[in-house]
C-alpha cells in the first residue's frame, strides 16, 4: 500500500466547490493581480484579527520585508528576533539592510522569551520581530512593555499563530505590524503561497499597499 507523502483531501474536498466558484470568478474577471477578490479577503482577514487594516501581498516573506520597509528604519539597525523560527524572519531583517539580534527562546514555550529581551537591546537596536510559535502567542504584555520603554516598533510574526488571543487581543494585532502567511503548511494554508500584513495604523497600512505594487496605492 502506497501512503500518500502529503494528502490534503480531507481539508481540501468539503470546501473544493466553493474554491473552484472563487477562482472562476477571477479567471472570469481577467484581474490576475489583487482586485475584488484579494479586497474581499482583505476585509474578513483583518475582521477575524480584529484590525483595521489588511494587506495583501504574494507570501509570508514578502509581509515581513514589507513590514520592515514600511516601519522606515534606519538602514544597519538592529531588529532583535527569536533564535528559534523559520529562517525567514532573519533573512528578512538582513534582505532589508538592517542587522539580526538573536534573543533564545522560553524552554516550556519555545517562543522567545521576554525576560532576555531587554539585554540585548543596543543603542542601534530599533525593532523586536516576535513569532508566535505552534499556535501559541508570545508573551505580549511584557515584550509591549519593553518596546515603550525603550520605544522600539514590533514586527508580530504570525504565520503559525492566527486566530490565537493573549490575554484576550488577537496575535498579529498587538504590535505595530503583523504577518501573516498562507504557505500550504502552514495553520491557514492556500492552495498555492500568499501572505498578508495586518495592522491598526492607517499611515503604516498605506506604505504596505504601496510598496507592494512599485509605488502605487489604488
Amino acid at each position: 500500500m502506497q501512503v500518500p507523502l502529503l494528502d490534503l483531501h480531507a481539508q481540501n474536498d468539503p470546501i473544493l466547490d466553493e474554491i473552484k466558484a472563487e477562482m472562476n470568478k477571477v479567471m472570469q474577471s481577467h484581474q490576475y493581480i489583487l482586485g475584488p477578490q484579494v479586497e474581499k479577503i482583505e476585509e474578513k482577514i483583518a475582521e477575524y484579527c480584529d484590525t483595521k487594516y489588511a494587506v495583501g501581498c504574494a507570501s509570508g516573506t514578502d509581509a515581513l520585508v514589507l513590514s520592515l520597509k514600511a516601519l522606515e528604519l534606519e538602514p544597519g539597525s538592529e531588529v532583535i528576533t527569536t533564535t528559534f523560527t523559520f529562517f525567514a524572519t532573519a533573512s528578512s531583517i538582513h534582505r532589508v539592510g538592517l542587522v539580526p539580534k538573536f534573543v533564545d527562546v522560553h524552554p516550556r514555550t519555545f517562543n522567545i522569551d521576554p525576560n532576555k529581551i531587554e539585554a540585548a537591546i543596543t543603542d542601534k537596536t530599533k525593532a523586536i520581530i516576535v513569532v508566535h510559535l505552534f499556535g501559541q502567542p508570545a508573551e505580549m504584555d511584557k515584550i509591549m512593555e519593553i518596546a515603550r520603554k525603550y520605544d522600539l516598533k514590533v514586527i508580530e510574526d504570525n504565520a503559525q499563530g492566527i486566530g490565537s488571543k493573549f490575554n484576550g487581543k488577537t496575535a498579529g494585532s498587538i504590535g505595530d505590524v503583523g504577518t501573516l502567511s498562507f504557505f500550504p503548511s502552514k495553520n491557514l494554508g492556500a492552495m498555492g503561497d500568499a501572505g498578508m500584513c495586518i495592522t491598526n495604523n492607517q499611515e503604516i497600512a498605506d506604505r504596505l499597499r504601496m510598496l507592494r505594487v512599485h509605488g502605487e496605492n489604488p
